[in-house]
This record gives C-alpha cells, sequence and structure tokens, in this order.
C-alpha cells in the first residue's frame, strides 16, 4: 500500500471513528431528553395523585362566634387529617347576613374546594343551585322538609349530613314550665321567615296548647329589634322566653342575654352555648358531637362515597344543662326534680 493510499484510509477511518462517537453522543443525548420527559410525566403524575383536598366550611355566624369550626377541625384530627399536609380548610362566613350567600359560594367554587360543610339551610340551598355536582354536608334542623334531600335513609342527591332534630319545641316548653309551676305566658323570640324556626314554632304552639300557656311571637330580625322585643314581653307580663336558633342571635347573643339579665326573665335555649355565658337553661342536641361528627361524611366523600348513598344520621347525644348563676341573679329556686334531670349543671 503506498502511501497516500495508507492516508486516505487512515483518514477513512478516523472520520468513521467520530462519527460513530457522534452517534454514540446523540442517542445519549436523546436518552437523556426521554429520561427527564419520563420524570416529569411521573413527577405530575405524582403530583396529581397527591393532590389535597380542599373543604369549603360555611359559617353562618362569625368565625368569633362559631361553634362548630372547632369541633370540626377535631373530627378532621381524629381521622387522621393535618391542615396544610393532607387538607385544607376554607372558612367563610356570612356573618349572619344572609344577603352575602350567593357571594359566598361563589368565592368557594373558585377556591375550587371538593366538599362543601355548612350548618345553615339557605347556604346548602344556594350551593345545590350553584354546583348541584359538588358535594355537600350539612348539620340542619329539617334536611328533609328544606328540600335538600328526598328522604332521610337515601338522599338522592348531592346534599347529605345529620339533622339537628327540630322536634324539641315541646320538650323545652315543657321543662320550663317544670322549673316555673306557675308559667302560663311565654314569649318567644324568632324570626317568621326562617323555616327551621317555623318547624320549631308549630312544636312549640302544640306543647302549649296541652300545658295551658300563651305564646307570644316576638319577631327579631336583628339587634336592632331587641330592645323593643324585650319591652313587648315585660308590657305582656312574660314569665319567661325562649330564643330560637338564628346566626343573628348566635352573633348577638352577648348583647341577646345581658337583656335577659337585665329583665330578669329566665330563658330557654336550644344548646349549652348559650348557658354557659349567662342564660338560665337549654335542651337541646350536642351541637358539638354533630359537628364533630360530619367530618366522618367529608371523609367518606373524600375516599369517593356518593352524597345520594350516604343516610342522614338523626341525633344520638341531647343535652339538658342548667346554669344555677343565672338562677341567682334572677331570683329563681329551681326544684330539685327539675335539677336532678339535668345533664350538666353550672354552679
Amino acid at each position: 500500500m503506498d502511501e497516500k493510499t495508507w492516508i486516505r484510509s487512515s483518514s477513512f477511518r478516523s472520520a468513521n471513528r467520530k462519527s460513530k462517537i457522534q452517534n454514540r453522543k446523540l442517542v445519549g443525548i436523546i436518552a437523556l431528553v426521554v429520561t427527564f420527559a419520563m420524570c416529569g410525566v411521573a413527577a405530575q403524575a405524582q403530583q396529581q395523585a397527591k393532590k389535597v383536598p380542599r373543604i369549603g366550611f360555611f359559617e353562618g355566624a362569625t368565625i368569633a362566634e362559631s361553634q362548630g369550626i372547632d369541633p370540626f377541625r377535631q373530627g378532621l384530627r381524629e381521622l387522621g387529617y393535618i391542615e396544610g399536609q393532607n387538607i385544607f380548610v376554607e372558612v367563610v362566613s356570612m356573618e349572619g347576613k344572609p344577603a352575602r350567600i350567593p357571594d359566598l359560594i361563589a368565592e368557594l367554587l373558585r377556591r375550587k374546594v371538593d366538599v362543601i360543610f355548612t350548618p345553615t339551610t339557605a347556604a346548602a340551598q344556594a350551593g345545590t343551585k350553584a354546583a348541584p355536582t359538588i358535594p355537600i354536608v350539612v348539620v340542619l334542623g329539617d334536611p328533609l322538609g328544606s328540600g335538600l334531600v328526598t328522604s332521610l335513609a337515601r338522599p338522592g342527591g348531592n346534599v347529605t349530613g345529620l339533622s339537628g332534630f327540630l322536634e324539641l319545641g315541646g320538650k323545652r316548653l315543657e321543662i320550663l314550665k317544670d322549673a316555673l309551676p306557675s308559667l302560663n305566658r311565654v314569649a318567644v323570640f324568632w324570626t317568621s321567615t326562617n323555616a327551621p324556626m317555623e318547624v320549631q314554632f308549630k312544636e312549640t304552639e302544640a306543647a302549649a296548647r296541652v300545658l295551658g300557656v300563651k305564646l307570644q311571637a316576638l319577631e327579631v330580625r336583628g339587634p336592632e329589634n331587641f330592645d323593643s322585643a324585650f319591652k313587648s314581653a315585660i308590657r305582656e307580663r312574660a314569665g319567661a322566653l325562649i330564643a330560637l336558633r338564628s346566626p343573628m342571635l348566635v352573633n348577638h347573643r352577648k348583647q341577646f342575654l345581658k337583656l335577659v339579665e337585665d329583665n330578669r326573665l329566665p330563658g330557654m335555649y336550644d344548646d349549652k352555648n348559650f348557658v354557659e355565658p349567662g342564660g338560665l337553661m337549654s335542651y337541646g342536641t350536642d351541637r358539638a358531637d354533630l359537628f364533630r361528627r360530619a367530618a366522618v361524611y367529608v371523609d367518606k366523600i373524600l375516599k369517593g362515597a356518593k352524597p345520594a348513598d350516604l343516610p342522614v344520621e338523626q341525633p344520638m347525644k341531647f343535652e339538658f344543662v342548667i346554669n344555677l348563676k343565672a338562677a341567682k341573679q334572677i331570683g329563681l329556686t329551681i326544684p330539685p326534680n327539675v335539677l336532678a334531670r339535668a345533664d350538666k349543671v353550672i354552679r
């Protein structure tokens, strides 16, 4: 082989080696690109798999006066949820102002919540109208009567939860009559346009006829009505009062209870949150227990259950609470037989 031929052959072999090296580099680069792309897809899939659910908590009262947020969160913790890690709770409050409901529901939808929880009938109704596919868990006095479920056993739509059991109006009046045997006139503070209140008022009316007690219905739609309502109760010689629950009354319970004390009226309420700050007595469901149990519904829905298939639960725990300090302030002695029936006595 002459020198020129050898040089050409050597050059060809060198070029061939360079080409193979470049090809290997190209294959390596392509492999890296594919690997990074696969890692990106896997990371995205993993991120989607670990999507943290968001719960919309719609409060009727102000957040400061809420009687449900803490028990609800406790229920979630008992089920293994940790806020900020495997769940988010988005809290909004209508602050006792029903006109705010549509905007607040829209706000929860913008936050892309997976489930809405509310103890407010109007909010649940607005939620089903605005987002009929989003599950809604409720703690309501009358989910069936409000039209939110077709039956307690099979709700049939996107709403389920727990019933607050409204049929206690008669029992409250009966206890009040036992505590004040000579009682013949009771002022009922309520809002006639509130559907759950209407149910409670009718229950109280039925019991009043049996017990021989006359009711005085006093409309209170806001704190601006408190003074005139109390003046009317005193003028008509009411011997006691029954306050039917509403977000507005919860928001302004301190102001309301102050007027109760000033007017020396024995009062009956639906839960201990009015008695512990100074009310006389209450009989009703354990609301904290209801809110804790509501977290169980949220958990089931997040794990795939459909609201339509989750029966509405009836209350299982009731409480009768008496505040003896409040009784002493108005010069009232609670009969021993009534005191013995109390689940809790505040001394």
